[in-house]
């Protein structure tokens, strides 16, 4: 009995510290996504990963790169948090946009755990076909 109570106490408490993980992911791309949309480049570069600071190297940079690549994200219409998974050993946050439009687009953060906490360290746009997986 003691055993069975004592995993039970462990599993809600890894279910808490999930769920306040993906609280926290969740919250780096919606605060990116929330600073797209204000035009504030600078705010959103600071949820970029340092590897994709060193690649893009300024704001301003970065911006002409989402604008013209990902205008989804830069001016999304809704945006849902699917699963997050992990890919080898990498957290991967699955995220449904749907665009101005009334496109559908799945994009996959890849995301990095750093001293500053979660940074974004790559969005990947996915096939229509993996809507479903």
């Amino acid at each position: 009995m003691r055993n069975w109570m004592l995993a039970v106490v462990l599993a809600v408490g890894l279910t808490g510290a999930v769920n306040a993980q993906d609280a926290e992911i969740e919250g780096v791309i919606g605060s990116q996504i929330e600073a797209f949309q204000a035009d504030d480049f600078i705010g959103a570069f600071e949820f970029a990963h340092p590897s994709i600071r060193n690649i893009f190297r300024t704001p301003e940079n970065f911006g002409r790169m989402v604008t013209q690549g990902y205008p989804m994200v830069w001016r999304p219409a809704e945006v849902t948090y699917l699963e997050l998974r992990d890919v080898g050993g990498d957290l991967r946050q699955k995220v449904q946009i749907v665009d101005m439009d009334g496109a559908v687009h799945l994009l996959d953060y890849r995301m990095r755990k750093t001293a500053d906490g979660w940074k974004i360290s790559a969005v990947q746009l996915l096939a229509a076909s993996e809507l479903s997986a």
